[in-house]
């Protein structure tokens, strides 16, 4: 699941998940949002159900569970459902 490893600060290699990968940012109190790249040393995140991206630390993002992931997806259908911009 992971697209590359790259070193951070020159001490552990961090894997990079692959674009669209569901993570919960726990520096934002558990935010749900879909892995878009890496920003410098951040990580770019986007709410899943659209919106303004935000960069989050590496260390500080981890997979969604399986009931976050339902969550997650049923907010987007949701919002595709009364025509909000994804």
């Amino acid at each position: 699941m992971c697209a590359q490893d790259v070193p951070t600060d020159g001490q552990e290699l961090v894997h990079v998940p692959l674009p669209g990968t569901l993570l919960v940012d726990t520096g934002r109190g558990g935010r749900v949002g879909e892995f878009r790249g890496v920003a410098g040393p951040y990580w770019s995140l986007r709410p899943v159900c659209g919106g303004q991206e935000w960069e989050a630390e590496p260390q500080r993002v981890r997979p969604v569970t399986p009931i976050e992931r339902l969550s997650a997806e049923n907010a987007r259908q949701n919002a595709r459902s009364r025509g909000d911009m994804l």
